[in-house]
C-alpha cells in the first residue's frame, strides 16, 4: 500500500481529521492534504511524531527508498534555506554603502573616498537616488529574511527576482555616475548571489 492511502487510513481509523491531525503534527492542513494525495511527504521529524501518534514503526509507513529519498530532499531543502538566508543577509548588508568610505570626493588636489552621508560631490537628486535605491534593496532583504523563515517559495523567489533586477539597475548607475568602488563591491555581491542561485538549482536537479 502505498504511504498516502496509510496515511490515510490511519487518520481514519483514529478519528482525526485533517485539521485535527495537522494539529496534532504542528503543520497545515494543506500539508496533509499533499500527503493524502500524494503529491508530497512528510519531514523526517513529521514522521517521527506520526510514528508515535498512530505507534506505528516508520519502516512500515514507508520503503527504505521512500525514506531515502525524504531525507535528500529535506538536505536539499535545509541548503537551500541557508542559502536563502545568506543571499537575504547580503541584500540587508547593501545598507553599508550608505555608511562605508565608498565614494570619490576631491578636497584641495587629492581624491578620498568618503561615505555618501559625507561626499558633497555628488548632487542632491543623485544621492537621493543613491539612498532610494539602498535602503529598497535592504528592505528587500529583511523580505527575503521572512519569507524564508515562513517557508514561502513562490513569494521569495519573485522577491530574489525582484532584488537581482534592483541591484542590476543600481550597478549600471553606479557606473553612470562614476563611482567605481561602490561599483565593483556592488557587483562581487551581486555574482554572490547569482552563484547561490546556481547552487541551489544545481542541488534539485541531483535530487531530481
Amino acid at each position: 500500500m502505498e504511504f498516502s492511502k496509510k496515511i490515510q487510513e490511519l487518520r481514519n481509523k483514529n478519528k482525526l481529521t485533517q485539521e485535527q491531525f495537522a494539529e496534532k503534527l504542528y503543520v497545515s492542513r494543506t500539508a496533509v492534504s499533499k500527503w493524502e494525495s500524494g503529491k508530497g511527504y512528510p519531514s523526517i521529524d513529521s514522521l517521527k511524531y506520526i510514528s508515535k501518534i498512530f505507534n506505528v514503526s516508520i519502516d512500515e509507513l514507508l520503503s527504505n527508498e521512500e525514506i531515502i529519498d525524504i531525507a535528500k530532499n529535506e538536505n536539499t531543502s535545509n541548503i537551500e534555506k541557508i542559502n536563502n538566508l545568506v543571499y537575504g543577509l547580503l541584500d540587508i548588508m547593501i545598507i553599508l554603502f550608505i555608511f562605508l568610505p565608498l565614494y570619490g570626493q576631491k578636497i584641495g588636489e587629492k581624491f578620498y573616498t568618503v561615505s555618501l552621508i559625507s561626499c558633497t560631490d555628488i548632487g542632491n537628486t543623485i544621492k537621493t537616488i543613491y539612498f532610494i535605491t539602498l535602503i529598497f534593496i535592504s528592505i528587500i532583504g529583511i523580505v527575503e529574511i521572512v519569507y524564508n523563515f515562513i517557508d514561502d517559495k513562490k513569494i521569495r523567489i519573485i522577491v530574489n527576482i525582484v532584488s537581482l533586477i534592483i541591484q542590476t539597475i543600481a550597478i549600471l548607475f553606479f557606473v553612470m555616475t562614476r563611482q567605481p568602488y561602490a561599483t565593483s563591491i556592488m557587483f562581487m555581491i551581486l555574482i554572490i548571489k547569482m552563484s547561490l542561485i546556481i547552487k541551489d538549482n544545481f542541488n534539485k536537479k541531483k535530487v531530481l
